[in-house]
């Protein structure tokens, strides 16, 4: 089956188990953002910050860009993960959010004293 422009498919956010439709020609980024909906966290939504690192569970994905390997390694893009903000579906995609969703939200200031000097300007 070939995908036009217009195609959408499905998206999956684990952590929170949200599913939207992303264009098969837009980010899996601004999929998320053009329908208001949350799961993935947003910085730059450029590439340059790596907020938005996701890994990839199940299905396929294309690059809509360059991803910085300040972000992700080669060892990390081989094992699936990539930036959620430069990178397009291709088929249903159900990816774990790779950053801050993987933290409890109610550590609180053990969290902040061990964070490295990168995090804490985020």
């Amino acid at each position: 089956m070939v995908l036009d422009s217009h195609s959408k498919v499905s998206v999956n956010v684990v952590q929170t188990d949200e599913t939207y439709l992303c264009a098969t020609s837009e980010s899996l980024l601004r999929g998320m953002l053009r329908l208001g909906r949350k799961g993935i966290p947003v910085g730059c939504v450029n590439g340059g910050c790596g907020v938005c690192k996701v890994r990839i569970v199940q299905g396929e994905i294309k690059a809509l860009g360059p991803i910085s390997r300040a972000h992700v390694t080669c060892e990390e893009e081989m094992q699936g993960y990539t930036l959620a903000c430069r990178v397009a579906p291709t088929t249903a995609v159900c990816l774990e959010v790779a950053g801050r969703l993987q933290k409890p939200f109610s550590r609180g200031r053990a969290d902040s004293a061990t964070a490295s000097p990168l995090s804490q300007q985020q």
